[in-house]
């Protein structure tokens, strides 16, 4: 009954995904500020042709959307949490013509920047709400759609003051997580944090210098912070090596890990899901804990070298790492952070670590009047 219902619902939930996604709101590119701001007022729009209140919230930077829909006052409140903006999209990777249009392959799937992370899953909790309505479900239920959380969430709690003189919550959830898989729902109860910085290193004050005058001499900052980060962290098993990192790790709990493995995690399905030929670990328990229970090092590009056609014998004079890190509960972001600046100082004092954004970790409770009702 219910998957029929959602088939009914599913060309108009496919229009409203299509103009949501077709809209780059790409908040970490300062040229899309208008799209950003377009997104919002996209968002709003749905929210009303839904049925529900809507408006724009400013907050400093890129504005967000607020939604409500008001089954009575004394009827518990829950609030909705989702991203409308996105990470940049390059055409590397991209089995679609473009990254903004959206398309529905032979196989069903949404392809589109934001079809995933994170307008589908806002616009499937926006249909949802519809059907708990047409339902008289007796539950209110507000829609906080952000605009930065790509770029760190810098104006959030901006965004939530502005709706201070609105009803308050009894509980949020956090729609911006994914399922094991497409056929089994999933329930979590905490998110990792983060934390980003670059390693930036200058070892001359022109151009590249070529290698057949200055080669063996001169330092090349490339092979520097590479040397830098292998002692950072173990790139083969991905242990941290920093000392300090890892003291304030909460251990994960017998329950907990068995939980982790009875949620039918499967290797083959994950590497199938994120196209990766291998994994660090393929045991369930091992591998579970690895993604949502450890903190993790990891190098998203390296850049200030040469990068065109074949290779020019230069030895460059600067380079920049750029490096983020998950954190887990009881992890203190700045407190990491302190422990990495102290080892970059000690390993390669020439190195310069200028520090980008942090999020704490969340752990919300596991039991209780809520989780068990989501669990039902």
């Amino acid at each position: 009954m219910v998957r029929d219902a959602v088939e009914l619902m599913r060309d108009g939930y496919d229009s409203d995904l299509r103009r949501l996604v077709e809209i780059p709101t790409v908040s970490g590119d300062p040229e899309r500020a208008a799209d950003c701001r377009a997104g919002a007022e996209a968002a709003c729009d749905v929210i009303r042709s839904a049925g529900g209140l809507a408006r724009v919230v400013e907050t400093g930077g890129h504005p967000g959307a607020f939604g409500e829909f008001h089954a009575g006052d004394d009827c518990p409140t829950v609030a909705i949490y989702n991203h409308m903006d996105v990470q940049p999209a390059s055409a590397e990777g991209w089995t679609s013509a473009d990254p903004f249009v959206m398309d529905i392959d032979a196989e069903g799937n949404y392809l589109g920047r934001g079809t995933t992370d994170d307008k589908g899953p806002a616009l499937a909790a926006l249909y949802g709400t519809s059907m708990a309505r047409a339902s008289s479900v007796p539950v209110n239920v507000q829609f906080l759609w952000e605009m930065e959380e790509e770029i760190g969430s810098p104006n959030f709690a901006a965004f939530l003051a502005d709706l201070s003189a609105e009803r308050r919550p009894d509980v949020v959830v956090v729609s911006d997580t994914i399922w094991v898989d497409s056929h089994r729902p999933a329930m979590p109860y905490g998110l990792r944090g983060m934390l980003t910085f670059f390693l930036r290193l200058e070892t001359g004050t022109g151009g590249p210098t070529h290698s057949g005058l200055v080669g063996g001499l001169a330092r090349n900052p490339f092979a520097e912070l590479c040397t830098l980060i292998s002692e950072c962290a173990d790139a083969h098993t991905g242990e941290i090596l920093v000392p300090g990192v890892m003291d304030s790790v909460r251990p994960l709990s017998e329950e907990e890990a068995r939980d982790f493995v009875a949620s039918g995690w499967s290797a083959a399905a994950f590497r199938k899901a994120h196209k990766q030929k291998s994994l660090r670990a393929e045991d369930p328990r091992e591998a579970t804990e690895r993604i949502w229970a450890r903190p993790t090092f990891e190098v998203h590009g390296i850049t200030g070298g040469y990068t065109g056609p074949g290779i020019l014998t230069a030895v460059p004079p600067r380079a920049e790492a750029k490096i983020s890190m998950r954190l887990v509960p009881d992890q203190d972001p700045e407190a990491v952070l302190d422990c990495v600046r102290r080892f970059v100082a000690e390993r390669n004092p020439d190195v310069e670590l200028i520090s980008e954004a942090t999020l704490r970790p969340f752990l919300g409770p596991r039991s209780g009047p809520m989780a068990e009702a989501a669990a039902d």
